[in-house]
């Protein structure tokens, strides 16, 4: 690495995070190579600069660690989707329904699609009262987040776990 290096004053940090005082730049670079280490600016603008003096390989892989163990540890909800027809029986509509409830229990969100088909857009009403009865039997396993609304040719409710 031949990078030409600025001549100034900065404050240098050693490896075990212990105050090596103000030194030239260059000094504090080949200070840190004869190390086996790098020279990382850490506050560049204070005056003197700070520079620290660490395996920036090593710091970045432990930081992509932490990320990762971060990440582990967060739930993430999904959500499941149930599709109906307003001529759903009432039995399948029972299975459906207790579905509905053990992906709330998870914590996943549940979208509700009840599609129309044909000559169906014309009596509605039927799909609605399927639609009342599902908020009905979902009232104590969780909360209407998007209350039934049309989409073209569906009847859709999402679910929220309580």
């Amino acid at each position: 690495m031949n990078r030409e290096i600025r001549v100034r004053e900065i404050r240098v940090i050693g490896p075990e995070g212990e105050q090596l005082g103000i030194l030239q730049t260059p000094d504090a670079f080949r200070q840190a190579q004869e190390g086996g280490y790098d020279l990382v600016e850490v506050a560049p603008n204070s005056t003197p600069p700070v520079c620290r003096i660490m395996d920036f390989g090593k710091y970045k892989y432990e930081l992509s660690k932490k990320d990762h163990q971060s990440r582990r540890h967060q739930k993430s909800t999904q959500v499941k989707e149930i599709k109906l027809r307003p001529r759903t029986d009432k039995h399948d509509l029972e299975i459906k329904v207790r579905q509905m409830k053990t992906f709330l229990e998870e914590g996943n969100k549940t979208k509700v699609t009840l599609t129309y088909r044909g000559r169906e857009m014309a009596n509605q009403e039927m799909g609605r009262a399927v639609m009342n009865s599902v908020i009905e039997q979902l009232a104590q396993a969780g909360t209407i987040e998007y209350a039934p609304r049309m989409e073209g040719r569906s009847l859709i409710m999402i679910v929220a776990p309580k």
